[in-house]
């Protein structure tokens, strides 16, 4: 006999969640809502697919309380971290990644032509997780991609001549 349920509370039924439509997450990058506590009853988890358009960044920030653990489907991003970003890291597609709580971060997307995909498993059911912006190194990403786009400017000018 087959059980409808595991202790009376939750329901054992599989659940497909499919979404279309993107929404500009609190790290502003688009994000596609996936499994979490409102879209399908999860208790534990929330997965997403997380897009960085191509030569952008998401804002500085940390999530509390929360482990995040990251699959890069597409793309190449460089991911600053530590207190100060003075740290990094470059994946590329097919990578896990694993960020714990309370650490500092910002992905770039390394690419100027394509996007960054990825999928993300957080260990909080709830698809607008514990975000905080680290406001004082949002600057640093405008300043970064407009350094990075001056010395490709420079690269191309110095190989036409």
């Amino acid at each position: 006999m087959m059980s409808t349920s595991l202790n009376d509370e939750i329901p054992l039924n599989i659940v497909t969640v499919s979404t279309s439509k993107a929404v500009m997450s609190k790290q502003n990058v688009p994000y596609f809502f996936g499994i979490s506590k409102s879209t399908a009853g999860a208790k534990e988890i929330s997965m997403n697919l997380v897009i960085i358009p191509a030569g952008a960044c998401a804002e500085p920030h940390y999530h509390e309380k929360f482990e995040s653990g990251i699959y890069l489907l597409q793309g190449r991003v460089e991911t600053r971290y530590g207190d100060q970003l003075e740290h990094s890291v470059i994946n590329e597609a097919g990578d896990f990644i694993f960020i714990p709580p309370y650490l500092l971060h910002q992905p770039f997307n390394l690419s100027e032509t394509e996007e960054a995909r990825a999928i993300i498993v957080r260990n909080d059911p709830n698809e607008c997780e514990a975000v905080v912006h680290a406001s004082q190194a949002s600057a640093r990403c405008t300043q970064d991609i407009l350094q990075r786009v001056s010395r490709e400017s420079k690269q191309e000018a110095c190989a036409a001549t």
